[in-house]
């Protein structure tokens, strides 16, 4: 009997002040896969592939939903001056570092963005590495064994909502939509009247790691080309 294909599991972080949302994509388990999501007009939009651990409950989005907070593991890094696990920030949907944290544990790490380009950090102050030197970000930092409190204030976890049994995911987009994930698809509950709605199916995806944009590279501050709603 062949062997059934699993499903990939699917996390969504929406944008706090714009129709902005990324998808975190597990799958194959060694693989994590970032699609950005347009909730204004449901369009999606591939980023990056990264073989390795994304903690998606760890990561953050910012409030225009323009930088990518991330929270990354990556065993054969160890050796390397980037350590194994690391905190950058990123143009979404993408994984350039525009700004990384080198850590070296897989405890605390991640963040929150406090304005669209100030985040706090769940970890000990350290400085940023020389090649993603972070220009036009403000940083700080919080301890997390000493300060549990101030933690959940600053740079709470994304969660589940709950708000479905039996599902992987749910959460409420910008637009009050009820959002949930299951099978490796995107859904939108129904209500009394209509049926739920599958937005987006991403079961079939391989692994295909592309290069950044032109523009996912530029710093922050520097001038960028105006990201484009759609395909020409």
């Amino acid at each position: 009997m062949a062997d059934k294909k699993i499903a990939p599991r699917l996390f969504v972080i929406f944008a706090r002040e714009a129709h902005e949302a990324v998808i975190f994509r597990r799958g194959p388990s060694a693989w994590f896969h970032i699609i950005r999501w347009n909730t204004k007009n449901d369009k999606f939009y591939p980023g990056a592939w990264l073989k390795g651990r994304i903690y998606p409950e760890k990561c953050d989005l910012s409030p225009d939903g323009e930088l990518l907070l991330s929270f990354i593991h990556q065993g054969r890094s160890l050796k390397t001056d980037y350590k194994d696990s690391w905190s950058s920030i990123s143009r979404s949907p993408w994984l350039h570092a525009l700004g990384l944290w080198s850590q070296g544990t897989t405890y605390g790490g991640g963040g929150r963005f406090t304005d669209n380009r100030s985040a706090v950090l769940r970890f000990y102050p350290v400085a940023a590495h020389p090649n993603h030197p972070g220009a036009g970000l403000n940083v700080s930092f919080i301890a997390t064994d000493t300060s549990f409190a101030r933690e959940t204030d600053l740079a709470p976890l994304h969660r589940s909502t709950q708000e479905i049994a039996g599902v992987e995911w749910t959460g409420r987009d910008q637009r009050g939509r009820l959002i949930y994930t299951a099978d490796g698809k995107l859904m939108c509950a129904g209500t009394k009247t209509r049926q739920a709605t599958c937005l987006a199916d991403f079961n079939n995806l391989v692994p295909d790691p592309q290069p950044p944009s032109f523009s996912a590279t530029a710093p922050v501050g520097a001038k960028k080309r105006q990201r484009r709603v759609g395909p020409k």
